[in-house]
């Protein structure tokens, strides 16, 4: 899959652009807040229909203004298929108090949760070491984002999952504020929350299984072979009880709480290295090892499955690896086992020279004040 062309109108601090990218491999670089990862964050919309940063459609709108809009064109292809490639387009756009509009090829989409996974992505940035260093939410989120690009049905279940919770929630807030319980109209939440919730916690399991060869691989080349292993363990409530009864037993701590304690919305996922917390005995290195070895799992694991290589956008992570990691990242690049890469870096003398020390060819944009020049 290759984006080869881009349009963003009034998109965060980009008032307008039109790009167009010929090669395997996009260089923007910039400095800081000059609109490099705008643009990353405008592919990401056309993936998942909102940003990697933002929760709010509204702030990402350019100061001043009330709508923004991002157009995108795409080739698509199957791995290993003689089947000629496809042109796609697709189109998102935001205008304040309106709801979100996505298109794809002049058709609305109704349905949004049935675009994800269609134009699959892998976004590496500095942000992710929040998934070593934050709680099981973060966590979460990035095995969430990555399913829900896999499987359809796990989306649906989530989609299902996460409104009955927060009714449910806002349930329990009026039972505690009343001191009534209406325990039929909780049973009504509970038989869709219990279901999905089932299903949510059976699919992490099989997919941590299913997801740790590819990134003990992936850890294993980024550190050359050194003796080390790295895991993840799921943690859920619902790996050694029934949902149903969890509910009920935690329904007087739910009602005090006003909230529910028990459930795939408190899971975690566990990073360990040589058996131990990789947070807290995993040096900087092994750690950086682990993230950039994460993401790498994530994307072999996308083309596998859907047979189609995801973009992978790479903001700014030169400044977090050291040498060798570079030039191991950069020697999978010259292999060819990516398809299109996106790389931003604030030194351009620096990309420009990893870029020719591992003999590939890239198109190079400098970016200012949210303006893209091809150089």
């Amino acid at each position: 899959m290759h984006l080869r062309k881009l349009n963003l109108f009034c998109f965060k601090n980009i008032e307008e652009a039109q790009l167009e990218f010929e090669n395997d491999i996009v260089c923007l670089l910039g400095k800081n807040g000059s609109g490099k990862t705008s643009l990353l964050d405008a592919i990401h919309y056309l993936s998942f229909t909102r940003s990697a940063i933002n929760t709010s459609d509204a702030q990402n709108v350019k100061i001043g203004l009330n709508q923004f809009m991002i157009k995108g064109q795409f080739e698509m292809g199957m791995l290993n298929s003689q089947e000629k490639m496809r042109t796609k387009e697709v189109m998102c756009s935001f205008q304040t108090g309106q709801k979100k509009i996505l298109r794809e090829d002049g058709q609305d989409c109704t349905k949004f949760s049935e675009h994800i996974g269609r134009f699959p992505v892998v976004l590496i940035a500095p942000q992710d070491i929040e998934l070593i260093w934050d709680g099981g939410e973060v966590r979460r989120k990035f095995f969430d984002t990555l399913l829900s690009q896999l499987d359809k049905s796990y989306l649906e279940n989530l989609i299902i999952y996460t409104n009955h919770l927060k009714q449910r929630n806002s349930l329990l807030r009026t039972f505690s504020e009343t001191g009534a319980v209406d325990h039929d109209l909780l049973a009504s939440y509970d038989q869709k929350l219990i279901p999905a919730g089932q299903v949510i916690s059976k699919k992490r399991a099989a997919w941590v299984n299913e997801f740790l060869p590819h990134l003990q691989e992936q850890y294993l080349f980024l550190i050359d072979g050194a003796k080390e292993e790295v895991k993840v363990d799921y943690n859920s409530d619902l790996q050694n009880a029934d949902f149903a009864v969890l509910l009920v037993k935690n329904l007087s701590k739910d009602i005090a709480l006003q909230r529910t304690t028990t459930g795939v919305h408190r899971d975690d996922f566990e990073f360990l290295i040589n058996g131990r917390e990789l947070k807290k005995f995993g040096s900087q290195g092994q750690q950086k090892s682990f993230l950039i070895a994460l993401k790498l799992a994530e994307f072999h694991a996308i083309a596998q499955s859907k047979s189609i290589k995801p973009l992978l956008l790479l903001d700014d992570i030169f400044d977090k690896l050291d040498d060798y990691r570079i030039h191991q990242l950069m020697r999978l690049i010259s292999q060819g086992t990516f398809g299109q890469i996106f790389i931003t870096d604030a030194r351009e003398g620096r990309s420009l020279e990893i870029i020719k020390a591992a003999n590939v060819s890239a198109q190079v944009f400098t970016v200012q004040n949210g303006i893209f020049t091809k150089g």
